[in-house]
């Protein structure tokens, strides 16, 4: 077979492109660490790198939403912080105003305190967190949640809790709403509340009460009035609304003694005057600001006389109530936002793990073996030299060089 010239050069460049080609690749691998320079060298793995890319991407804003969610809950836990210690304080401020030998003049301090009470809780209320939206308004962040009305505040937001996607399969609520905050508080005991008419002249207190029977309890409203006859004797009789079929009978009075029907139990003590009435009616969720507007206007409200006294005892034992409802309510709120902040936590050392798992796959599918690669790499400038060398012995051989 005869071989041209040509043919020499033509097979022996372009064996020598191909060595420089491939060496060319192996010195691009070297420098960048990475094995796949393109889909072409390794097809398979290049799409497993794209679906284990992905994953990372997705993984990282999982984490960007954790940290997101974790921000606005610590907002939140901060404000409701403030909350509780206020409250606190007014609890105090009750106990304190409730002292008999202040008189009105002197009650009015503790006016002025629950009005600075009332406005700074206003303000905690309408807190922005760092983003500016309001913390509290629901899915209405833009506009303020709670404006101040004659009997307390009105929530202009919504039910709505924002929600963030904090796992493959996990989204967590990172605010929660106004109404659930501030107006989540109930009245009484929880099942029912007891009340004395601002009317009354006596100086009879009713107490909280609590449920005997939960199964006999109707949901209707009662109303207790006094009698006094002409004998002296005092009795009681039980209207209920609407009225059941057989109306009660009045009953006697002892101060203290415990006054029992329909499943459920309290006392009136001292000595309630001739037409005093209480009123006995289901629990109800109420605002802590309408709590804090009643406690305002029994501590307003005139302590003359002994119906006075015990019109300012009633109140303030139902506002000490109710301000104890609310700080329950609050710190239900506190631990649900403590359970997320510690799920959060869970799912972080969760990403961490598993970001660290695609960090590896990816290496693995990706990053070359430098031990192997310079090697090939010496290896590849051997077979070129090589190649270069016999290139030029190969292409010194012809006939002609025998006239020299």
């Amino acid at each position: 077979m005869r071989i041209s010239t040509n043919t020499i050069f033509e097979m022996g460049s372009g064996k020598i492109s191909d060595l420089q080609t491939a060496m060319f690749k192996t010195q691009q691998q070297i420098s960048t660490g990475m094995r796949i320079l393109s889909p072409a060298d390794d097809p398979v793995a290049a799409a497993s790198a794209l679906g284990v890319n992905q994953a990372i991407s997705i993984n990282a804003q999982f984490a960007t939403n954790r940290a997101n969610a974790k921000s606005a809950l610590s907002e939140e836990e901060s404000v409701l912080q403030s909350v509780t210690t206020m409250l606190q304080s007014i609890k105090t401020s009750i106990v304190a105003a409730g002292n008999s030998s202040l008189d009105d003049s002197q009650r009015q301090a503790f006016v002025t305190q629950l009005r600075n009470n009332f406005e700074e809780l206003m303000g905690l209320a309408n807190t922005r967190g760092a983003t500016g939206d309001y913390i509290f308004g629901g899915y209405q962040v833009s506009s303020k949640p709670f404006t101040e009305t004659a009997t307390g505040a009105a929530y202009n937001g919504d039910q709505g809790q924002r929600m963030l996607q904090v796992g493959a399969a996990r989204q967590l609520s990172s605010s929660d709403s106004g109404a659930a905050v501030f107006e989540g508080g109930v009245t009484g005991n929880g099942r029912f509340a007891t009340s004395a008419s601002t009317a009354n002249t006596g100086n009879g207190i009713i107490s909280t009460g609590s449920v005997k029977d939960l199964t006999q309890l109707t949901g209707a409203k009662y109303d207790i009035t006094f009698s006094i006859d002409a004998a002296g004797a005092t009795t009681y009789l039980v209207t209920q609304t609407p009225p059941p079929a057989t109306p009660a009978t009045p009953q006697p009075y002892v101060s203290g003694q415990a006054i029992t029907f329909d499943g459920m139990t309290f006392d009136i003590k001292g000595v309630p005057a001739n037409g005093d009435t209480f009123s006995i009616e289901p629990s109800k969720s109420q605002s802590i600001f309408t709590t804090i507007t009643d406690l305002l206007n029994v501590l307003s409200t005139s302590t003359t006389g002994d119906g006075g006294k015990t019109r300012l005892t009633n109140g303030l034992n139902t506002a000490n109530t109710n301000i104890d409802n609310a700080l329950n309510n609050i710190s239900l709120v506190r631990t649900t936002i403590g359970t997320r902040l510690q799920e959060i936590e869970n799912l972080d050392n969760v990403g961490s793990s598993l970001s660290l798992q695609y960090t590896a796959t990816l290496k693995q599918l990706q990053e070359i073996d430098p031990v192997e690669a310079y090697s090939r790499f010496t290896q590849q400038q051997f077979t070129l030299d090589a190649a270069q060398k016999t290139f030029i012995k190969i292409a010194g051989l012809s006939l002609f060089n025998m006239l020299n």
